[in-house]
């Protein structure tokens, strides 16, 4: 009966340090995103097509919050009224 009780504690313990160092891990590694580019991709139609010449569209949205590129580059996007100003 004893060896059972250790290896639930164990285990237990075990559990416990691999959370913890999970939850360590999560914030050291955390990736922080531009919000300014969630938000210009949010604005795309979705379609990923590449006609702009990125990767989809949240290359093209990463390249427009760059500057890399005008923002009637994304040709669905202009046949479907999007960058109408």
């Amino acid at each position: 009966m004893s060896i059972v009780i250790n290896a639930v504690i164990l285990l237990a313990i075990l559990g416990f340090s691999a959370g913890a160092f999970l939850a360590f891990a999560e914030k050291k590694f955390e990736v922080k995103e531009d919000v300014r580019v969630i938000f210009a991709e949010n604005l795309l139609p979705g379609i990923n097509c590449g006609a702009c010449g990125y990767p989809g569209c949240s290359g093209f949205a990463k390249g427009f919050v760059n500057g890399d590129v005008k923002a009637d580059g994304c040709l669905p996007g202009k046949r479907q009224g999007f960058q109408k100003n």
